[in-house]
């Protein structure tokens, strides 16, 4: 019996201190903690935060069961923000779709306002959906979209009928662009949330698009512009080609009229040389002059009597003395 109260007595003291040492675990595994450089905590008591945030990378220890370690991210986050429909000035509805980059700066002020990262999503959604909203509500679309400051866009002008400006298509000056007005959204934004503990460091549009609903009437009002001025450059076009005939035209006239009038002057010097000749020629002696006027007249009785023409001569006409002469030769023959 006392043997066996010795063995007892051992195996109780084994028992407790194999407790004392599950115990003693559990009391370092709840007190001691590690942070790598990925993370920073804080810890609370009771809910309510004691001390400064831990940031240094280690091996930590704190009160078990008393004290909880709350670890946020230290590292650059991202900021995914839902499709929003907006108008801009114009009253144009376009969809924007955003993402931002961000870091929690002040664990202590974050803990006690948002908890949790879930929670800063939330209210990131809130404080940059609604200044980009606000944002886009002062500029008209093309500052939305268009990165370039100080661009001026081409402009086509075509005149419509009924249209008191006469002026289609035309883009108005790009004065800052889609990257001032991300800048414009980003200098508000952070201000709102340094408050929360949050640290914006970026934010940027990733996609605008068209309402679907006005996107249809959209195109067709570009396609509609589109078509208009190039109604215009046809027209244009046709003017100038209209131009450029009637200018050729009138070239060849006068081209015409000046060749017309040299070879009529050329034909009158040449008929006046030929006259001058003739009449050089057959007023030599008497005999010459009467011979050139009988060959004269001669050359003009086919052109007067021949074929079917009809010609009423008087006997006393000096047409007709040659051809009167001719009887009264042949009467004398005769007799």
């Amino acid at each position: 019996p006392g043997r066996n109260s010795a063995m007892n007595q051992k195996y109780l003291a084994g028992c407790f201190t194999l407790i004392v040492v599950a115990i003693g675990l559990i009391v370092l595994s709840g007190a001691a903690y590690t942070v790598n450089m990925r993370e920073q905590v804080v810890i609370t008591q009771f809910g309510k935060p004691k001390g400064k945030p831990i940031t240094e990378a280690g091996l930590k220890f704190k009160i078990p069961f008393i004290q909880k370690a709350n670890v946020f991210d230290k590292r650059i986050l991202p900021w995914d923000g839902p499709v929003s429909q907006m108008p801009t000035k114009e009253k144009t509805l376009i969809m924007v779709d955003t993402y931002a980059r961000w870091q929690i700066s002040d664990p202590l002020t974050f803990l006690r306002l948002l908890r949790d990262e879930r929670t800063a999503s939330s209210r990131l959604n809130d404080i940059l959906g609604s200044e980009t909203r606000n944002t886009i509500a002062k500029h008209e679309l093309i500052e939305v979209i268009r990165t370039t400051q100080g661009r001026v866009p081409e402009q086509s002008e075509v005149i419509v009928e009924g249209d008191t400006t006469g002026v289609v298509g035309v883009l108005p000056p790009i004065s800052r662009g889609r990257s001032a007005l991300e800048r414009d959204i980003y200098e508000t934004s952070k201000i709102k949330l340094e408050m929360f503990g949050i640290k914006l460091l970026d934010i940027r549009f990733k996609r605008v698009n068209y309402n679907q609903t006005v996107e249809g009437q959209i195109y067709q009002r570009m396609i509609s512009e589109r078509k208009q001025i190039a109604d215009r450059f046809r027209s244009e076009g046709a003017g100038e080609a209209a131009k450029i005939l009637g200018k050729m035209e009138k070239e060849l006239n006068t081209i015409e009229s000046e060749a017309y009038k040299q070879v009529q002057t050329i034909m009158g010097n040449a008929d006046a040389e030929a006259t001058e000749i003739y009449a050089s020629a057959y007023n030599q002696s008497p005999e010459a002059a009467e011979f050139y006027e009988f060959s004269k007249t001669m050359e003009l009785y086919p052109e007067m009597i021949g074929g079917k023409s009809t010609v009423v001569l008087s006997t006393d006409s000096d047409l007709f003395k040659y051809l009167k002469g001719m009887q009264i030769q042949d009467e004398n023959e005769e007799e």
